[in-house]
């Protein structure tokens, strides 16, 4: 045995153990991409970089094995720099979209790729729950929504795009809501002024995050401008009804007829723990409840929401006027999130947001590869047209246009979490024009994208390891070395008996299993 330390802190290891494993006994996470437990090292990604400390050298912890007396740092200024400029660099040949378009142009960020591959799959009722995640007011939404999301659909490049609000509305009207069970109470209560879309979204992701939350409004009923400014045949009350029931089913006390005066609002901060103020536009009452404002509204941080008084925080109309249900409906899925972290003492930094790589626009050659995930048919419309909606025939039809434009690993893909962490700018190196997109879907399990490659030859050495006849290796050389199937091979060739733990493996979205 012998020992080292790594961050001032002594351990024994057998000698030639690497430096990574020796962290690695003491619960130390060294980042890496090109390391796997079942392989020898391979030195590819230079994530893994510590440094000496007797002579300041980076040097990457996988190859390196401990020796006696080594003394070494894993996590300096300099050190996340140097893993900062290693993924840029690798970051500067991925060509992917971690989240499709649609959802990252949607105001509330709703999940729409996965939606629509539920529906598409009949499973209408779990389409449902997960756009509840994000919108509270799906039906309503899907009938008054001016749909910024279908503006960003790559599938618009093509012919036109997904019916995407159509489809929300038919989950909203035909799935059946799943049992909503809130969070264990964690005994805070909040006050949310307001019963419009964006109090009523900030009431029920309040409520299911274990805060009991008492809405007030001035009119007898919630609903706010949905229910006082638009007409019947757009959107019937009973479909307004409906979804606000659900929402005050989760446990929200609803206060309707009363009108909250400046004395009655100071009376709030000292009953409730904190208040959220989603009144509708504001005018004169801009300096109602003291709060910092301009002729426009009141003035939030833009993360968080929070106003000058740290107990308040400001969603919708009252920052400024907008006909957008859409956007005040997502800010209440978002202010419930920093009034969750200011409850539990932590900063209000608003919903957390990931690493995102971004490719831009399809271009023409890429219609085709798009489409094999893909129907190549028509947008579909209402067969009884105006504002029927869909039927169940109909919206499983244009749920199968969908183009699958988000990662198929993306919440688990190690490029995408490191990059976030380390904060990694994606066009640091890009010196060119982006690669074109292709897609390998000759394989009943898998499918390959090499354009998310970062050739850290973890699918080599698999496949050699298990003796694929075929397996993956390097084609081409330099810059334009690629990993494929050796000899022109389709893919179902070069991965016969080891797709699963390949895909399991690939540390982005290069090689994934189909059904995800």
């Amino acid at each position: 045995m012998i020992t080292v330390k790594i961050n001032n802190t002594e351990i024994q290891v057998e000698e030639g153990t690497s430096v990574m494993k020796a962290a690695q006994k003491m619960g130390i996470d060294i980042p890496n991409l090109c390391w796997h437990d079942e392989l020898e090292h391979f030195t590819s990604c230079m994530l893994c970089l510590v440094k000496d400390k007797k002579n300041g050298k980076l040097f990457p912890s996988c190859s390196v094995k401990a020796t006696e007396g080594l003394e070494i740092i894993t996590d300096d200024a300099e050190i996340k720099e140097a893993r900062q400029t290693a993924l840029e660099l690798l970051l500067s040949e991925h060509t992917g979209d971690c989240e499709a378009p649609c959802q990252i142009a949607c105001p509330a960020h709703m999940n729409i790729p996965l939606m629509n591959r539920l529906i598409a799959t009949g499973k209408f009722d779990e389409s449902l729950e997960v756009v509840k995640q994000d919108i509270a007011l799906p039906a309503v939404l899907g009938r008054i929504c001016p749909a910024p999301c279908e503006g960003a659909c790559h599938r618009k490049t093509v012919d036109d795009p997904v019916s995407i609000c159509l489809l929300k509305r038919f989950v909203g009207e035909d799935g059946n809501s799943p049992q909503i069970i809130p969070a264990e109470q964690i005994g805070k209560k909040v006050a949310v002024l307001g019963a419009g879309p964006a109090g009523l979204a900030a009431a029920y992701y309040l409520q299911l995050k274990g805060i009991q939350v008492t809405l007030f409004d001035k009119n007898e009923k919630a609903g706010g401008l949905l229910r006082t400014e638009i007409n019947d045949e757009i959107l019937p009350k009973n479909i307004l009804d409906k979804e606000i029931e659900t929402i005050l089913n989760t446990g929200v006390d609803f206060q309707g007829g009363k009108e909250i005066n400046i004395t009655e609002f100071e009376s709030m901060k000292k009953d409730f723990d904190a208040l959220v103020l989603a009144t509708g536009t504001v005018s004169e009452n801009s300096e109602k409840y003291d709060l910092k404002a301009s002729p426009k509204g009141i003035l939030v941080d833009k993360d968080s929401y929070q106003a000058s008084d740290e107990k308040v925080f400001a969603i919708g109309n009252v920052l400024r006027s907008s006909r957008l249900a859409v956007r005040s409906v997502g800010q209440g899925k978002e202010v419930a999130f920093s009034v969750m972290q200011y409850l539990n003492g932590q900063e209000p930094k608003g919903e957390p947001r990931m690493f995102n790589s971004r490719f831009g626009k399809l271009v023409a050659n890429e219609f085709a590869e798009y489409l094999k995930e893909s129907v190549n048919e028509k947008r579909t419309f209402p067969e009884k047209g105006g504002r029927s909606g869909f039927s169940s025939e109909e919206a499983i039809e244009e749920a199968k246009r969908c183009l699958h434009c988000d990662c198929r690993a993306i919440d688990d893909c190690k490029l995408r979490t490191y990059s976030d962490k380390y904060q990694a700018d994606q066009k640091r190196f890009k010196t060119s024009e982006r690669r074109s997109i292709t897609k390998k879907m000759n394989h009943g399990s898998v499918v390959y994208e090499p354009q998310k490659c970062i050739k850290c030859g973890i699918c080599v050495r698999l496949t050699e390891k298990y003796t694929e006849k075929f397996g993956f290796t390097y084609i081409g050389r330099g810059f334009d070395v690629e990993i494929g199937v050796p000899f022109n091979e389709e893919l179902e060739q070069g991965l016969t008996a080891t797709a699963e733990k390949v895909a399991n493996a690939c540390p982005t979205g290069a090689i994934s299993m189909r059904e995800i």
